[in-house]
């Protein structure tokens, strides 16, 4: 039998880097370490940091006599061996209820209260984390946390349901049945309401923002400059962590709501612009299920390009996953850098197009259509790589 033992996981500048010499398959990562499959029932967790293995390492002997605990099989200074489960996530099996069974209500009621009884400080679980197994039994893994982040009530887990739309369902159900659970949610969501005008967030560019992984309102994503939270169906607001970056990217917006791959904002502050919610994929998730790219795609890009062009952009470029399908065409976000960086050619773009074996025939597509762009753009080598030795 092969040794997990050689499977290293070490922290990387912007995540995890790992080095399988072996043949079991990678089955997870996360924020801590990445999880391979040993058997049909058993699976190993390699953590970054022995700290880290010793803290979960910890909570499963807490809770090894739950029954919603994976076993424990053997641990070692940076691993632990524990139960594989073949079965789906409680947001895979939730996703096309439009209202959540009351039998999986009672049984998430009853892991938050053992966890409770157990002295966890972490009362909470994504969904993710949750896999449904057998007739409906529920198992929780990744604990990591659960003696050193303080969730009294569940808040991953309500961020979750509200993004499925089950949160109201979930909570009314809730109330029927554990009414004074219910009461001591609200009230701790009463003391602890958070204005998202005053939602902290830090740092900026370099390893991007940090933002209070306890906050209730949903996190869409963070990056360099800022987080985004999703607000309500329809709106969404981007935090930034230094105010010259919100400056940047207000000045962007507000100039140019006229053109219709530009999202609606609705309200700006010294950190904070609030405006409309983008429902749908990104164009590098979508292109990764396709063969070909379609000419339209060419022509919407190639649109939102030249009209940047036109209206005074100077960071000319549209990178896939900036790029939201939405049903009223192509969305484009993030633009701190649009009017303060120098760049003619959609760099990015191209890069992330090579990526999915598409940049040559966009580049085709551009040159059918129009000529004068393409030469523009291939008139010196287009660069691929951050050091570039590859070219085309």
């Amino acid at each position: 039998m092969e040794d997990f033992k050689t499977i290293t996981v070490t922290k990387g500048e912007k995540s995890l880097e790992i080095h399988n010499p072996t043949t079991y398959s990678l089955i997870g990562m996360g924020a801590q370490g990445a999880v391979f499959k040993l058997s049909e029932d058993k699976c190993v967790k390699i953590y970054s940091d022995p700290v880290q293995a010793a803290m979960e390492e910890e909570a499963l002997k807490a809770g090894k006599h739950l029954p919603f605990m994976p076993l424990v099989y053997e641990t070692g200074p940076n691993y632990i061996v524990m139960e594989y489960f073949n079965a789906p996530t409680l947001k895979e099996y939730l996703r096309k209820c439009t209202y959540i069974p009351d039998s999986i209500v009672k049984k998430l009621l009853y892991i938050l209260k053992e966890l409770k009884q157990e002295k966890f400080t972490m009362i909470d679980a994504p969904l993710r984390h949750i896999f449904v197994v057998g007739n409906e039994e529920l198992k929780v893994i990744d604990h990591t946390n659960s003696f050193k982040r303080m969730h009294p009530v569940p808040l991953k887990l309500l961020r979750d349901l509200k993004m499925i739309l089950l949160k109201e369902s979930f909570l009314a159900q809730v109330k029927k049945l554990e009414p004074d659970t219910y009461n001591e949610w609200e009230d701790y969501f009463n003391q602890n309401s958070l204005d998202f005008r005053n939602i902290p967030v830090s740092g900026g560019s370099g390893n991007g923002v940090k933002v209070d992984s306890a906050i209730t309102q949903t996190l869409i994503g963070k990056g360099h400059q800022g987080a985004v939270y999703r607000v309500s169906e329809d709106t969404c607001v981007k935090l930034y962590g230094k105010t010259e970056h919100a400056n940047q990217e207000k000045m962007v917006l507000l100039s140019s709501q006229d053109l219709p791959f530009i999202p609606k904002v609705f309200e700006t502050g010294p950190n904070y612009i609030l405006m409309e919610y983008l429902s749908g994929p990104d164009l590098n998730t979508f292109l990764k299920k396709q063969s070909v790219l379609s000419e339209d795609i060419t022509r919407r890009l190639l649109y939102i390009l030249k009209t940047m062009e036109k209206s005074g952009f100077k960071q000319i470029d549209a990178p896939l996953r900036h790029i939201i399908i939405t049903k009223n065409g192509f969305k484009l976000v993030d633009h701190v850098y649009s009017f303060s960086r120098e760049q003619k050619r959609p760099l990015e773009l191209f890069k992330d197009l090579c990526e999915r074996n598409f940049l040559d025939s966009f580049l085709e597509q551009v040159k059918a259509i129009d000529p004068g762009t393409y030469a523009e753009w291939t008139k010196t080598p287009i660069p691929l790589t951050e050091n570039d030795n590859t070219l085309v």
